[in-house]
């Protein structure tokens, strides 16, 4: 007999989280293999939409700049700009060689794909990186990961619960119709409870201004990064981004607001973390 939907994505959830909570505590080679594999599976369903609207990603290219770009990250072999750079000019000399429809449409949509997914997961590298190991504790970085992840859970589903109560006002009908200024709010407060709460249970080395700056990023810019993508589906003219997690949809729609949040969080903490 086949589940239903909704118990297909509890047993996929009971699954996956202690994989990713437990990579995300671990860091090292764990948690750039997570992080490798959400940003290159990403990349991939980003082609498959991009496809959608006529343009020829090129696949294999973005693939090995979002390899080179972490590797990089975790390596330190040259400073960021002079692979952006290389990218770049690298890019360009072989849009010319392809031939295949607009090469404006082409170096544009390939380098969107670069910068947002891979670009957005080297600063995920580098939250999780942030705090060196000190006094013979390497978790620090794993406990800010965890806890932004619990905040996205929470906030998502308190806006989808919240919205689906007293949702009257629409936030972006033409791009998610069901999302509303109500869920969004109800999403924004217990974000900020979640991380507050995160606090108090492991995150006791960052100060209260931080905690509630990170609250606020990830209450907004996470439903940012949701909206974001659901745009980028709707162009495409899909509902998911593709069907690789079943009763969830794609990678891309599991991590956007993860992958969104990620360079904001970064600069937040290099400016006000410390």
């Amino acid at each position: 007999m086949a589940l239903s939907n909704n118990a297909t994505r509890v047993l996929v959830s009971v699954v996956a989280i202690p994989v990713i909570i437990g990579a995300s505590y671990l860091g090292g080679i764990y948690f750039f293999i997570l992080t490798l594999l959400i940003s290159t599976v990403a990349y991939y369903e980003f082609f498959l939409l991009a496809k959608n609207k006529g343009a020829n990603v090129n696949l294999w290219f973005g693939l090995l700049s979002i390899v080179l770009l972490l590797i990089n990250q975790v390596r330190f072999f040259t400073d960021f700009f002079p692979i952006i750079l290389l990218i770049v000019f690298t890019l360009t000399l072989i849009e010319l060689f392809r031939n295949k429809g607009s090469a404006i449409i082409n170096l544009g949509a390939t380098l969107f794909g670069i910068s947002y997914i891979g670009i957005f997961s080297v600063a995920l590298l580098g939250i999780r990186e942030f705090y060196p190991k000190i006094d013979g504790l390497y978790q620090r970085g794993g406990y800010i990961i965890i806890a932004i992840l619990a905040t996205i859970w929470i906030c998502d589903s308190a806006a989808y619960y919240g919205g689906t109560a007293l949702g009257k006002h629409k936030l972006f009908p033409r791009v998610s119709p069901n999302k509303s200024w109500e869920g969004a709010i109800f999403g924004f407060i217990f974000a900020l409870t979640t991380i507050v709460l995160a606090k108090i249970i492991v995150l006791d080395f960052l100060s209260w201004s931080t905690i509630i700056g990170l609250g606020f990023i990830v209450g907004i810019f996470g439903q940012v990064g949701d909206l974001i993508e659901s745009l980028i589906k709707r162009d495409a003219g899909v509902k998911d981004s593709s069907a690789i997690i079943p009763g969830h949809g794609g990678i891309f729609d599991r991590f956007d607001s993860l992958l969104y949040t990620a360079p904001v969080i970064f600069l937040y903490l290099s400016f006000f973390g410390r």
